[in-house]
């Protein structure tokens, strides 16, 4: 019988296992894949405070190497569902085991919106990548494509442009999302070009991408762009556990103030599962420790 179990090792969830074990509890972490979550894949993270243009992969591992220090212990397995049994928690595993907590912080986070057009299922991993740091250097010295119109996309599209040849932004509106610092930081980018009021209709090729079907919004003009790789950065989807009678919003997120309390007893949620307006590595490793410190409060 666990304290705690936390879901998900990224930071919000590497942030909770720190507090936790700092105030004693008897905790364990269950990551899926690997530690660090989205922040794993981000190149370069130039706005967590005191660790300017630290990688995502080296930050990730910072994390980790400081919870392990302290104790905590990570296993890697994949969650089926989690139901309340009297007083206290099982997390059913899907290799068929069980874990019993009095508490659960859910850090599970998010994974990469998709397209949904003809050939983005056909070619993943034949030239469609969610992750230019994970990928970006298999397409050295080729053309390449970005959709998208936020932050991850304007920072794949300038970390792109040192590998590819040529970039190609692709955006559905006449305006970028992305913070200034990063536009200002884009529009340097010699090899970069943005498509403005474009969407992908289809991506083509026979063995790997070779072109992109592509529609101009306002003059519903088609037409073909020619690249080697397309990299989709267009949101982010919750990922969430089977758990009953959890309250979500329309969109999948789970409702929860800045103290992490959901609407279940002793069920905390951390990280970009949250519904908040903003969703950074900074406030993720807020909501870590500010769900230990609801739990903490809630046992006393």
């Amino acid at each position: 019988m666990y304290d705690l179990i936390i879901i998900g090792a990224g930071p919000a969830g590497l942030s909770a296992a720190i507090y936790a074990q700092r105030a004693k509890l008897n905790t364990i972490v269950v990551e899926k894949e690997g530690c660090g979550g989205q922040m794993s894949q981000t190149y370069e993270v130039d706005n967590y405070p005191g660790l300017p243009g630290i990688s995502g992969m080296e930050l990730a591992s910072k994390m980790r190497m400081h919870a392990e220090k302290l104790g905590v212990n990570i296993v890697y397995e994949e969650i089926k569902s989690i139901n309340k049994v009297e007083d206290y928690y099982l997390v059913h595993l899907m290799t068929g085991g069980v874990y019993e907590a009095k508490g659960i912080v859910i850090a599970s986070g998010a994974t990469h919106a998709k397209l949904g057009v003809k050939g983005e299922e056909e070619f993943a991993g034949r030239g469609v990548s969610y992750c230019a740091t994970c990928d970006g250097a298999f397409f050295l010295d080729r053309d390449v494509a970005v959709v998208g119109g936020g932050d991850v996309a304007i920072e794949d599209a300038i970390f792109l442009s040192r590998i590819a040849r040529s970039v190609t932004l692709i955006h559905r509106r006449n305006e970028l999302r992305g913070a200034a610092s990063l536009q200002e930081a884009l529009f340097k980018c010699k090899n970069v070009s943005v498509l403005w009021d474009t969407v992908v209709e289809a991506i083509n090729g026979q063995e790997a991408v070779e072109s992109l079907s592509l529609r101009n919004v306002k003059d519903n003009e088609d037409f073909n762009l020619f690249v080697s790789g397309l990299f989709v950065a267009v949101g982010i989807n919750p990922v969430l556990a089977n758990i009953d009678g959890l309250l979500l919003d329309d969109k999948g997120y789970v409702f929860a103030g800045e103290d992490c309390r959901t609407n279940l007893d002793k069920i905390y949620v951390a990280g970009d599962l949250r519904t908040k307006p903003l969703r950074q590595i900074v406030t993720a490793v807020a909501d870590g420790a500010n769900a230990i410190a609801s739990y903490t409060e809630d046992i006393s």
